[in-house]
């Protein structure tokens, strides 16, 4: 829950900065004043940040769970 929130705020810091001219929300599909490749573009960007932060979320846990227990999740 924590990793999806963050990867949100992420993904709109990201926009912001990426987008071109005054639009500095990311689009949504239902808009109509976005051209697909755009849409198609912030729905490529907003899954792979979030696809990255889950993954860096999962690691550390992963790496916390072996330092306290001495041995890695799932062995």
């Amino acid at each position: 829950m924590v990793g999806g929130l963050l990867a949100g705020i992420v993904f709109k810091q990201v926009w912001r900065r990426a987008s071109p001219g005054d639009r500095s929300d990311p689009p949504k599909a239902p808009e109509s004043e976005y051209d697909l490749k755009e849409i198609l573009i912030a729905a490529t960007l907003q899954g792979a940040i979030y696809s990255l932060v889950k993954t860096l979320i999962d690691r550390g846990g992963a790496r916390a769970f072996q330092r306290w227990t001495g041995e890695w999740p799932g062995s």
